[in-house]
Order: structure tokens, then sequence, then C-alpha cells
């Protein structure tokens, strides 16, 4: 078992990966704000982000990020992809030379378009890099509901440790060695789900809903592949799984987003209310741009996009997905 997990970020995401953390390790979590951790740490809750959820007595919490990570034999990094590599470069010093770096993030860096193990490469050499993703809805798991995810590493040993030190009686844990796959995958979804929250926005049923989600998955398949991910990946747990519970659920913050832009709000007064972060939204471009780079074509992520970016309206890119021209439901994804 590891004798230290730290986990750098309490939004609510974070909090509960650190308080299912706890239950087997000795774990810190970071808080940027001061007042926020003295509440987890004393009060053992975190009422910004998951008001009402008891969190182990065995968690700590502090505003340094060197006395998170010090003596830390896993790293977790809580952060949003925006912020990512400026608090990890900020923290890289303190960081013990063979703690592996897991990523919580589902984005794509702004500008570079890297994916978060990538960045974590950059930043921290010599890291066995991670990711954690899957169909996991923080209030659900903090709550204890039955729940799976999947732990991504090239090393498959430690990827088997982190594995151990994350499950619970009700929280099942998977290894799978495709970073690129699940990451890419992970990044995709949230900007589906922007879809699938548009079309709940404008009035729309379960027909819509199903189609939209089928053929995302078409868009997210193929990406995947094309950066390097099997194929197998996007059937498991972080493809098919975590795109079905962010287009369906109403705890999405990204389908939220979308429900909103369908209801005719704009995007600045919908960010402007928002205590946490929709990945999707700062996604959306660079991940067409990854698309376009290799090939892909992704029609609904490219009408989110213009959404998002304000070219068209809602009910329009509806129009645009619908008058594509005609052709075989597989075309593209053969071989």
């Amino acid at each position: 078992m590891l004798d230290k997990v730290a986990v750098i970020g309490a939004g609510s995401w974070g909090t509960t990966v650190a308080a299912v953390a706890a239950t087997s390790a000795p774990t810190a979590l970071w808080a940027r704000r001061p007042a926020l951790a003295r509440s987890i740490d004393t009060l053992h809750e975190n009422p910004d982000y998951l008001p009402g959820v008891v969190l182990p007595e065995t968690l700590r919490a502090t505003a340094s990020l060197d006395e998170a990570v010090t003596g830390a034999a896993l790293v977790i990094m809580a952060v949003p992809s925006h912020g990512f590599r400026a608090v990890l470069t900020e923290l890289s010093g303190s960081i013990p030379d063979d703690a592996p770096v897991l990523s919580l993030a589902k984005g794509l860096e702004q500008g570079s378009r890297l994916r978060m193990t990538e960045v974590i490469a950059q930043v921290v050499p010599g890291h066995v890099a991670g990711v954690l993703t899957g169909p996991n809805l923080a209030r659900e798991i903090a709550a204890g509901q039955p729940a799976a995810t999947v732990v991504a590493m090239t090393d498959e040993a430690m990827a088997r440790q982190v594995q151990e030190v994350l499950r619970t009686p009700s929280f099942r844990v998977y290894t799978n060695p495709d970073v690129v796959g699940c990451e890419m995958a992970g990044a995709t979804k949230n900007v589906l789900a922007i879809a699938a929250g548009i079309l709940q926005g404008l009035g729309l049923g379960d027909s819509s809903l199903a189609a939209l989600i089928t053929r995302g998955l078409a868009e997210l398949g193929r990406l995947g592949v094309a950066m390097g991910g099997e194929r197998i990946t996007i059937a498991g747990l972080a493809g098919v799984g975590d795109l079905v519970a962010t287009c369906t659920s109403s705890l999405s913050r990204n389908r939220m987003v979308g429900e909103q832009l369908g209801r005719g709000r704009t995007l600045e007064e919908i960010m402007a209310e928002m205590r946490m972060v929709a990945e999707g939204v700062k996604t959306a471009r660079p991940l067409l741009e990854l698309a376009r780079a290799r090939g892909v074509e992704m029609p609904i992520g490219e009408q989110v996009a213009a959404v998002l970016e304000g070219e068209t309206s809602p009910s329009k890119a509806i129009l645009t997905l619908m008058s594509r021209s005609a052709k075989p439901e597989f075309d593209g994804l053969q071989g």
C-alpha cells in the first residue's frame, strides 16, 4: 500500500477522490484557498463543492503545495486543464522522484493541444504519468453509490498499486495501458455532452439523444484511434461508459452548459454563474484542431464549437447536422 497520497485541487471530484484514497492510505488534499482547507481539515466537509457530504476524519487538507506533496508516493492532479501546467510547475520541485503523477482532468491544453499526461511528461520528466477516467459523477461516488473507473498507465505494476489504493467496496477500479485512448475519450465526451445538453434545452426527446450519443461515439472513436488509442478502449468505461453518463446525467456540468445554451442563454451568462469548470467549453476548439490535422470528421464537435463561439445558434446547429449528405452508417469506421 502507498505510504501517502497527495491530491492537488479541492473541487468536487478532487475532494471525492481524496476521500476515497483516505480510506486506505494517509491522504493530503491541497486547496488553493486557506479557508476552504480549514473547513475540510476541521469540519470534514467541503462546503463549496460537496456541501452536506461527510469526509473521512483521516483526510487532511492544506493550502501549502509543499506540505501536500512532501513524502507523497502518489500525486493526483485534480486541476482543470487550463491551470494544470501552472500548478504542476509550481509544485514540481517538491514531488518525490519516484512518485507517479495521475491526472483527473478531462481536457486538452489551450494552444499546445496536449493531453495532460503529455504536460506531465514536459513539466516533470521521468515520473510515471497516468489518468483516472470513467463514468464518475463526484456526488454519486462521494455518496458511496456503486461505480467503476479506469486507471490508465503504461507501467502495469504502478497501475496496480494505484488500483489498490483507490478501490473500495463501492468503487471498482480497472487498469488499462491505453493512456492515449482513455485521455482522448475523456476530452471528447465533454464536448459531446454539451451537444446533449443543447438537445435537452431545445426540448427534444430521447430519440434525438440516442442518435446524438451513438453518432458522437463514432466521432470519439475515429479521433481516439487516429491519435493512437485502441479501439477496444472506446467500448469500455473510459469511452462509451463516460459518454453515456455525461450526456444523460443532470449532474454533468458540460450537459448543463449545453442545456442553458439550448434555452437561449449566452455562454458568458452561463459561465458567470458557474463555480465549477465545464472542460468541454475550452476543449472544443483544440479538439477540432487535432481532428482536422489528422483528417478526422467531427460534425457534432464542429457544431458545438460554432455554438460556443457564437457562429451559429443551437437550432441552426441541429439543422446543419440533419442536412448533411447521406452515407453508410459505418463509413470511416471499417478496418
